[in-house]
This record gives C-alpha cells, sequence and structure tokens, in this order.
C-alpha cells in the first residue's frame, strides 16, 4: 500500500509515473492499495508538490508555516492497515519547506527503490506514445460520450468491452477469480439503475481535459478541475459515484487500461 500524508500544501504522489493519491491544499492522509502500478525490481516514487495545468510554469511561494509532505510504501499482511506494528516500510519519499522559506510549484520529487515483489509487466507500461492532436481529442470525446450514454441507460457492455485489460490485469494484481470485478460492476451498476441514480451527462470539449501519463502513453480523462469526467450528477451529492478513465490508443482504438 501507499500511504500519503501533507500539511499546507497540496500534493500527488505517483508511482512509476502514474498519479495513485493526492491530497488538497488543507493536506491530511491517504492509504490505497497500489498492485496495479507496482513492478518487480526497480520502481520510481514520485511527489508532485502543488498542482497546476500541464505545461505551467513553476510559481514562487513562501511558506507561511511548516508546509510537508510525505509517501512511504508499505508491506502490509492482508487484512491489517499500515499503521499495524506489522506492516514494514518499504520505501519512504519526503519534501518540507521551513516557515518563512521559499519554494516553488508545480515541483516534482522522485526517488528509486527495489521492490520484492512478482508482478507481471502491466500493458501500460508498453502502450504507444499518443499524439494529442485534433483528431485524437474529437476521438476521446467521442469515446466518452458514448459510454456515458450507454452507463447512463444502466448498459455495462461498452465500458467492459473497452475496460477488459484492465479488469483481467486488476484480477491478476490482487489474485482474485478473472470474471469476479466484472460481475461486480454489472451489478452495481444495475443496483444504481434500479434506484435511479444514474443521472450522467455526456461531457462538451470545454468539459474534457485529456492529461498525458506515463510519457504520453496513456491519457487521463478529467475535468477543468481534475475530477473523473465520467460521474454521476445526482441531486443527491453523497450518492454520486464517479468512473476514473486513463486510457491507451494503439492502431487507432481506445482501450481503458487503469
Amino acid at each position: 500500500m501507499l500511504t500519503l500524508e501533507s500539511v499546507g500544501c497540496a500534493v500527488e504522489a505517483r508511482l512509476n509515473g502514474m498519479p495513485v493519491a493526492a491530497l488538497g491544499p488543507a493536506g491530511g492522509r491517504v492509504a490505497v492499495a497500489v498492485h496495479e502500478y507496482t513492478l518487480s525490481g526497480r520502481n520510481q516514487l514520485g511527489l508532485a508538490i502543488g498542482t497546476a495545468a500541464p505545461g505551467a510554469v513553476a510559481q514562487p511561494r513562501v511558506a507561511t508555516a511548516a508546509v510537508w509532505a510525505r509517501a512511504r510504501l508499505m508491506l502490509v499482511r492482508q487484512g491489517h492497515a499500515p499503521v499495524d506494528e506489522r506492516s514494514r516500510e518499504l520505501a519512504a519519499l519526503d519534501w518540507a519547506a521551513a516557515e518563512g522559506s521559499s519554494y516553488e510549484t508545480p515541483a516534482l520529487r522522485t526517488s528509486e527503490v527495489d521492490l520484492p515483489v512478482n508482478f507481471q509487466r502491466w500493458r501500460w507500461l508498453d502502450a504507444p506514445p499518443i499524439a494529442l492532436n485534433p483528431a485524437v481529442q474529437r476521438q476521446v470525446l467521442e469515446f466518452v460520450q458514448q459510454l456515458a450514454l450507454e452507463l447512463g441507460r444502466g448498459n455495462p457492455d461498452p465500458w467492459l468491452a473497452a475496460a477488459r485489460l484492465r479488469f483481467d490485469e486488476l484480477a491478476l494484481a490482487y489474485q482474485r477469480p478473472a470474471g469476479e470485478g466484472v460481475q461486480r460492476f454489472r451489478d452495481h451498476l444495475q443496483a444504481l439503475h434500479v434506484a435511479k441514480a444514474l443521472k450522467i451527462v455526456p461531457p462538451t470539449a470545454d468539459e474534457l481535459v485529456l492529461r498525458p501519463l506515463v510519457d504520453g502513453r496513456l491519457l487521463e480523462c478529467v475535468t477543468p478541475l481534475g475530477a473523473a469526467v465520467l460521474r454521476t450528477q445526482n441531486d443527491a451529492p453523497l450518492a454520486n459515484h464517479a468512473w476514473p478513465i486513463r486510457l491507451a490508443m494503439v492502431d487507432a482504438k481506445i482501450y481503458v487500461l487503469r
């Protein structure tokens, strides 16, 4: 598992270039399982301090109080938490700015670590880089719009077809039966459909931002505010659900890999 903690700054933790956890400016703490982003042998742990649009120029800031962030990779026994005394720290990465000091955001810190795991080589590592141009943007927009329409109708099949490789790799990563995740998704969507909790509005071009990840091999589909673009917009906010999309393109065909 990866734990991320911060005080006084927005921060994103990355594993092998993939964003896996984030905290807002208020800071806090979060812990997530990261099997599907972890590699056998050499891995890169990263901290991205501050949030900005791709290509933004770093801006100076002054710490009016102590500002810090820390990511840790933990080996956790099944059924236990990272804070359990039997959990073992495999790697840690820290960043801090003392009160009164200046620092720049966005800023990226990384470190390399060898991990004693035995995962396969995930497909997103070998996906071809995507040339982000108007034609690709249009194709992805139409793809996401169609997914939104079908999910809003309670039809999981287009999503399951596009994300088949994702479901296969998650099953391998967490040692679960191959069809378990697919059936769980079907059941969840059906329950939302019965509860009339599938108000999904297809995004417009202005509402879709394509964020390149892992050297452009994946595109993350988010709103201008960084939220998952594929999400319900029900009247009761606590009843809303989101489906993050990180897609690859091979021979002009779209695959949801994470």
